[in-house]
């Protein structure tokens, strides 16, 4: 049965006089990666907070696993990667990823076994030993989504997972997405990168706090009579 492991219903988020997110319905089922693009301050880190539990919404329901958000309990199920690195810089790679493993609670015995297959996704294995602070933007990335893709979560929220990651890496990335997804998992990802957003089961568009269309990519292009995603987004921008 295809369950609904995030579920955002009429979800509104103000800062003071100005409200951020209007009427928000999204969710992510069991076994599928959802897409959320859109511009800088459309919402869509916002968005990602309110799931996570960081943020509490102004009005609407936020659920994960049929859970009303904020809920400690679930943050154990959940691999997060956010659009800024948040990494331990006098570390090595190796030993943030045997600190934030034993945080997400992965017993010592299978953390080695873990921590190769990560870093082996990422492409970091010959840098492990290096401290972070002497790691590239691009290195920090990596570094920061094995860390989310640590323990197998249920769920993984990724915000701009990509960037500065080149195109090859890119590729091999979105290969192991689709791996977990097609083991059961769901993931909710936001992407400036129009043509990562064709490689996602569902795809919303959000625009000035509002979620102006969110269906299959090859539904959207059909319904918007276009070719990409990109021209889709172009569109229900007004941009002709």
């Amino acid at each position: 049965m295809v369950k609904k492991i995030i579920d955002l219903q009429h979800l509104v988020k103000a800062f003071g006089e100005q409200t951020v997110l209007k009427d928000i319905n999204l969710t992510v089922r069991t076994g599928e990666i959802v897409g959320l693009i859109g511009p800088s301050g459309a919402g869509k880190s916002t968005v990602i907070k309110i799931a996570l539990g960081m943020e509490l919404a102004s009005g609407g329901s936020a659920k994960v696993f049929g859970t009303k958000m904020p809920s400690r309990m679930l943050l154990g199920q959940i691999g997060y990667m956010a659009q800024t690195d948040a990494l331990y810089m006098s570390l090595s790679g190796k030993e943030n990823l045997k600190f934030f493993g034993l945080m997400k609670g992965i017993k010592r015995r299978i953390l080695p076994v873990a921590i190769k297959h990560v870093t082996e996704v990422v492409d970091l294995t010959d840098d492990l030993e290096k401290k972070v602070s002497g790691y590239s933007g691009g290195m920090m990335r990596r570094l920061s989504l094995a860390i989310a893709l640590l323990g197998n979560p249920k769920l993984l929220i990724l915000d701009e997972p990509t960037v500065g990651i080149d195109p090859a890496l890119r590729r091999q990335i979105w290969a192991e997405l689709g791996r977990i997804r097609d083991a059961g998992h769901s993931i909710l990802i936001t992407t400036h990168v129009m043509d990562e957003a064709e490689q996602v089961d569902r795809v919303a568009l959000l625009l000035d706090g509002k979620v102006m269309a969110f269906d299959e990519p090859v539904a959207l292009k059909n319904e918007y009579k276009v070719n990409s995603i990109e021209d889709v987004f172009l569109k229900a921008e007004g941009v002709e």
